[in-house]
């Protein structure tokens, strides 16, 4: 059994007082496709019932008290808001370089988050939808298109990170071999790297490469949010006739002989939007955090 750890966060414990009640919290979590939340610098979340949430499934940010009414949680997520959700709106966004080896990365000490996935899920797309940009990141038909580490100054104070996708097929045995070595010496020795963003397309069953990859990660103690992309897209038989929704509670079940703790997960659609305000609040308590200590 792999052990997800979170080498940059102590794992937070709760104590008695703060403890939710297990016997009221017992119901799997609720998938809801979220509205936009972030219109203001404050963070504004829905409140679940207690029948909707389920403390064992649930992520808690460090140094975050949990009680029955007070916490909140990300819509169509599973992770409780704490108070270093704040200045998560993405004011600038700006292109700074390509690398193909970590050392050649930006060596200014800012906080940073990579976006990784299997080709064609919408990495680029989700990049553009994050910062409110049509060709901030270029997307292409094409799988394969992103073969270097691609960084992105936001707000002059942190990075997105732009990895070449895993599982494109038709791309050279070498070329494939280079894109992995590199981009798993990023993982690995990366300081300044917050969190890996795992991409999952959610209108399709769980496969096993995706599967493989978390498991590398958890693995490995690098700290990853899982994104399932592609939420808006309805069931299709050909895609074993299940809703997106069906799809995230099934791979969660398949790794969870994988992890101890569960890790964090937001449901998105570039599409629709949905999920953008919540990944840039999460991203924003885990950046907060990280720069604190």
């Amino acid at each position: 059994m792999f052990v997800l750890q979170f080498p940059r966060f102590p794992l937070y414990l709760i104590t008695s007082s703060q403890s939710l009640s297990r016997r009221s919290y017992s119901k799997t979590t609720l998938l809801r496709p979220p509205k936009s939340t972030l219109t203001t610098s404050e963070p504004q979340t829905i409140n679940p019932s207690p029948a909707e949430l389920s403390l064992e499934k649930l992520f808690v940010p460090p140094d975050t008290a949990v009680s029955l009414h007070n916490s909140r949680v990300l819509n169509g997520s599973n992770i409780l808001l704490s108070n270093y959700a704040n200045d998560a709106q993405v004011l600038q966004a700006d292109f700074v370089k390509s690398s193909v080896r970590t050392d050649d990365c930006p060596a200014d000490g800012l906080p940073e988050f990579a976006l990784v996935g299997r080709s064609n899920v919408g990495k680029s797309s989700l990049l553009n939808s994050l910062v409110r940009r049509k060709k901030l990141a270029l997307t292409s038909k094409k799988p394969g298109k992103t073969q270097c580490i691609n960084h992105f100054r936001i707000n002059d104070c942190w990075y997105l990170v732009d990895l070449p996708g895993y599982g494109y097929a038709s791309a050279p045995h070498e070329l494939r071999m280079d894109w992995e070595k590199f981009t798993k010496d990023y993982f690995l020795n990366r300081s300044t790297l917050v969190s890996v963003f795992l991409l999952i397309d959610a209108s399709i069953p769980a496969k096993k490469i995706d599967l493989d990859y978390a498991s590398w990660l958890g693995q490995n103690q690098i700290p990853m949010t899982l994104i399932f992309t592609k939420c808006d897209k309805r069931k299709k038989k050909k895609n074993g006739g299940k809703k997106p929704e069906e799809n995230v509670n099934d791979f969660q079940d398949l790794i969870r002989g994988f992890f101890q703790s569960v890790p964090p997960w937001i449901m998105t659609s570039s599409v629709t939007n949905q999920g953008r305000d919540e990944i840039l609040l999460h991203m924003a308590q885990l950046r907060n955090y990280w720069l604190k200590h």
